[in-house]
């Protein structure tokens, strides 16, 4: 009997696209056992993720009483410039996050040491051997490992972290079995490090084709998405904006330009989150945000995957600074723009970087905050049909090419 595969990646927490990655993993995997795992042990199955186990239990969950060396998915997601703090912090309630970053943000040795402190237990390792970038797993950190795989990951920021993690993070990937990164931006940087990775489109570019039909019963069955309906009859933008968005300034020109929008196009905006975990979105934004629209406008509060998915699919496109709103829209064929947050003075961002590489130029990809008005507008005028065929495309270059590493994982 073969033993399961280690899935891992950050789905311990709630955000939209490490929820889908799983759910991918596990389709393309077909037949074969799968053990969830991150760096908490939790259970997301409530908001639609899975029973994740911490990385050192889920390992030997996978090694049962056979032993032997075992098989680790990584599924995805911007691992390889997360350090060890941000993952840490990442994990814990947005109440005690505040509370520790306050107390720690100023003390970068104190900070890494409370970071490898908590996570060391997780890993099944001790503090002083807790990986600098801790998503991103090797053999040489898990010795118990066998094949080690990278599917689709990405690490625009690599470049501004510190030489020891990217060192680290370059012999990780080295050693891998497979390596395979989402963006052209990551994979000018590995190139530039001595490595070959292979250039994949996202995971979540597979989200119509393989669980459409249980969006679309979602949908179906959900009353709130009855009332996004009810309120908005012309149709509706599925809008979101993480918490960085929030103030005064910003939100008064997003409002305005909304409502331009819907002068324009008669179109309601749904405002949605699209992840709930900590430095992710807030109600409290969104809230302030609609208060400040002369145009119908709602909240949409369920965080649940399949209502974030059905919200999206529903609509008539997404706007926002959300990578995976992007992605799940453009699997859908619908309209998409991303919008760079007014700090940004740097076009590398992971919104950036996937857009300009699997987008056609007509396609907007990422606006400035004064541009989102005139973005949203040619979004929406992009040709249906060519987005659906684009689609189409790169579901099917995703499950070509995905091919490979499902080989490496089964045939171990």
């Amino acid at each position: 009997m073969t033993a399961p595969i280690v899935v891992f990646g950050a789905f311990d927490r709630h955000n939209l696209g490490d929820l889908l990655f799983a759910h991918v993993a596990e389709a393309l995997l077909g037949e074969s056992e799968c053990v969830f795992a991150g760096l908490a042990d939790r259970d997301l199955r409530p908001y639609g993720g899975h029973r994740v186990y911490a990385l050192g239990a889920a390992v030997r969950e996978a090694r049962g009483e056979q032993g032997g060396r075992i098989a680790l998915l990584h599924a995805g997601g911007e691992i390889l410039s997360c350090d060890a703090w941000q993952a840490a912090v990442m994990l814990l309630e947005p109440h005690e996050a505040e509370r520790i970053v306050a107390r720690l943000a100023a003390q970068p040795r104190e900070r890494e040491r409370w970071a490898r402190q908590a996570l060391g237990p997780a890993l099944g390792v001790a503090p002083t051997d807790v990986p600098r970038a801790p998503y991103v797993v090797s053999r040489a950190s898990q010795p118990e490992l066998g094949t080690v795989v990278f599917d689709a990951v990405g690490g625009v920021d690599l470049h501004a972290c510190d030489e020891a993690l990217r060192a680290e993070v370059s012999e990780a990937l080295r050693s891998a079995d497979h390596l395979s990164v989402r963006d052209e931006v990551t994979h000018a940087q590995l190139r530039g490090r001595g490595l070959d990775p292979t250039l994949i489109p996202d995971p979540a570019v597979l989200v119509a084709q393989l669980f459409g039909q249980e969006i679309r019963s979602r949908s179906d069955e959900s009353q709130e998405l009855a009332r996004v309906r009810d309120a908005f009859p012309a149709g509706w933008v599925a809008t979101q904006f993480s918490a960085d968005f929030g103030d005064d300034e910003t939100l008064e020109s997003i409002a305005a330009q909304l409502d331009g929008v819907h002068a324009d196009t008669g179109l309601g905006f749904a405002l949605f989150r699209a992840g709930a975990a900590p430095w992710h979105d807030s109600l409290d934004v969104l809230d302030a945000l609609v208060s400040r629209m002369r145009t119908k406008a709602l909240v949409f509060e369920p965080i649940h995957l399949w209502d974030i998915c059905a919200l999206i699919a529903g609509s008539r496109g997404f706007c926002g600074s959300s990578l995976h709103g992007r992605i799940v829209a453009s699997a859908f064929g619908l309209a998409r723009v991303n919008v760079s947050h007014p700090s940004t003075r740097t076009e590398t961002t992971k919104q950036h970087a996937y857009a300009t590489t699997w987008e056609r130029e007509a396609q907007p990809g990422v606006v400035s905050l004064p541009a989102l008005g005139a973005g949203l507008r040619a979004a929406l005028a992009v040709d249906r049909g060519t987005r659906e065929r684009d689609a189409q495309a790169l579901a099917s270059l995703y499950s070509e090419r995905f091919a490979s590493i499902r080989a490496a994982l089964v045939s171990r």
